[in-house]
C-alpha cells in the first residue's frame, strides 16, 4: 500500500501565528490519519517544513510500512528543496531541512515529492486554519 500525504503550513503575519495540517491517504483514498496544529510564531515556510516533518515522524510511527510515499504540498520551494532542485539558503529552514532529511534517510521505500495548487491541498489547508484559529491573543 502507498501512503498519499497532504501537508500545509500558514502564517498570519509571516512570522506570526501559524500552524500546519495533515492528511494521509492510503492508494484508494480511505482517509488513514489527519492532523492540525498552532506553531506559535513562525514564518510560511517554517511551518510548511513542521507540517512536513511531523507526516514524516507519522508515516515513521506506523506498523505498516508503506511500498511508496508520495508527498504533496502546495509549498513550490519545499518541494523543490526536498527534490534537490533548490538549494536551502535560508538560515531559518537549513535545520528543518535536515530533519526531514534525516527521517527520510531511514525510510526504505522511495518517496516522490509533488508540487499541487492550493485546491488540490484544501483539506490540509483547512487543518491549518483551524489550528491558526485556534490562537487565542493573551
Amino acid at each position: 500500500m502507498e501512503f498519499h500525504v497532504y501537508t500545509d503550513g500558514g502564517s498570519r503575519g509571516n512570522p506570526g501565528v501559524s500552524g500546519f495540517g495533515v492528511v494521509v491517504k492510503d492508494n484508494s483514498g480511505k482517509l488513514l490519519f489527519q492532523h492540525g496544529q498552532l506553531i506559535g510564531i513562525a514564518t510560511n515556510n517554517q511551518a510548511e517544513y513542521q507540517g512536513l516533518i511531523y507526516a514524516l515522524n507519522w508515516v515513521a510511527s506506523q506498523p505498516t510500512t508503506p511500498t511508496a510515499l508520495h508527498l504533496y504540498s502546495d509549498s513550490e520551494l519545499m518541494v523543490r528543496q526536498l527534490s534537490g532542485h533548490y538549494k536551502v539558503k535560508s538560515p531559518l529552514l537549513s535545520p528543518l531541512f535536515a530533519q526531514a532529511k534525516a527521517v527520510v534517510s531511514n525510510f526504505s521505500f522511495p518517496i516522490h515529492y509533488h508540487h499541487v495548487l492550493r485546491h488540490l491541498n484544501y483539506q490540509a489547508d483547512a487543518l491549518a486554519n483551524t489550528a491558526m484559529d485556534s490562537y487565542v491573543k493573551k
